[in-house]
């Protein structure tokens, strides 16, 4: 095994709108991020909105925030560039990562310009997807101008997926680059199942167990699962939901789900890593992801997955790793639902491959590719910048 990309010494500024105590896929993959930075050796701090129930923690700047009208749950902030460049002009960061695209990455973009400090961004959430859920369609133009205009003036974009990238490109994003997802195969694996956690919520060991986790939002596109859902009780499948996470559409989601549904809530730790393995089928019913984290974890859980057709998922369950059906029709999913619980083989071999491909992304090996690009963007700015002094005309 080859020995981890180090980043001795670096300062790394991560910008973000959304951290702790917001639970997402975005707030797990930059905490991650944060920590394996810092055990390989670079100085971080995390610049963040301040929200009710955050904790004060070490190495994180927290600004006053509010919530955005249209999506409470995330928190807008806007600290002023003046404060970042004040701070930074002491402690000069190596490189300056913006995640997020609204007041806390902007302020930091504008920062790092006026300090020539090495600029990157990472691209995580669909905002154009996610403008025509909440009725902002006629934004969505506008959007692709403003989010190129922001991510092109860094060295780089790091995308999720290569799926995601292409589409980023098509738009005439520039300096793209993939930040794939990795998998703790302790915390989410097969050996997790358990038929008493099951039989916990009423299950009986007869039953199908559809699973869906994730946040309990609009734009996930439940109601195309929760409709499939309701279809297949009607024909007296054998079939049980069970929803875990939480969020602004579980009202919507109760009032939508046939009989039985099982809501959990959020869960983590050993319970979560429970819930994923116990499933016998995972729905991922979203177009809007960027990645889908929890594709993966149930990949490495032992669970096949049924997604909607997208680029981002054709690209996860590629090579028989699972299957995926049209999100336009619900009569297709339940379709869909219906023939892959009639071929338990097919499903064992979706299995097999699923985790197969799990063990191959490993955290280890996504970051060492990350900090890689990380030093090659530094390396490149500082280059760049000696160019320009030995160019320089001589002061008279």
């Amino acid at each position: 095994m080859s020995a981890p990309v180090m980043l001795d010494g670096l300062r790394v500024a991560i910008a973000t709108d959304t951290w702790d105590p917001q639970l997402n896929g975005v707030t797990r993959t930059l905490r991650r991020l944060a920590d394996e930075a810092r055990q390989r050796g670079a100085d971080v701090r995390v610049y963040a909105p301040d929200a009710p129930g955050a904790l004060q923690s070490h190495g994180v700047r927290r600004y006053p925030s509010v919530p955005f009208w249209g999506y409470p749950e995330l928190r807008l902030s806007w600290p002023g560039a003046a404060a970042l460049r004040d701070e930074w002009k002491e402690w000069r960061p190596g490189l300056v990562h913006a995640a997020t695209p609204f007041g806390i990455g902007l302020a930091a973009r504008s920062a790092a310009r006026s300090l020539a400090l090495p600029f990157a961004t990472s691209y995580h959430t669909s905002l154009s997807q996610y403008a025509a859920f909440y009725g902002l369609g006629w934004a969505s133009k506008p959007g692709w101008s403003f989010l190129r205009h922001f991510h092109n003036s860094g060295s780089r974009t790091w995308c999720p997926t290569r799926a995601v990238a292409a589409e980023l490109e098509s738009y005439a994003f520039t300096g793209t680059a993939v930040w794939g997802r990795g998998v703790d195969a302790t915390a989410f694996s097969p050996a997790w199942r358990s038929m008493e956690y099951r039989r916990s919520f009423g299950i009986r060991d007869d039953e199908f167990l559809l699973l869906y986790v994730g946040r309990l939002a609009k734009e996930k596109g439940l109601d195309r699962l929760l409709a499939a859902a309701r279809q297949l009780e009607r024909s007296g499948q054998g079939v049980r939901l069970m929803l875990v996470g939480d969020g602004p559409y579980e009202a919507a989601c109760r009032e939508g789900a046939p009989a039985g549904t099982i809501f959990t809530g959020t869960l983590s730790g050993h319970e979560l890593s429970t819930a994923f393995a116990s499933g016998d089928l995972f729905v991922f019913p979203s177009t809007t992801d960027t990645f889908g984290n929890v594709l993966l974890e149930a990949m490495a859980s032992g669970v096949p997955v049924l997604a909607a057709d997208c680029a981002v998922a054709r690209e996860r369950v590629s090579e028989g790793r699972g299957r995926v059906f049209d999100a336009k029709s619900t009569t297709a999913l339940a379709d869909k639902l219906r023939s892959v619980m009639a071929a338990p083989e097919a499903l064992l071999l979706m299995r097999e491959r699923a985790l197969a491909h799990a063990e191959e992304c490993t955290w280890p090996r996504v970051f060492d590719a990350l900090f890689t690009d990380y030093l090659a963007v530094v390396g490149a700015k500082a280059e760049r910048q000696r160019g320009e002094r030995a160019s320089a005309p001589l002061a008279a």
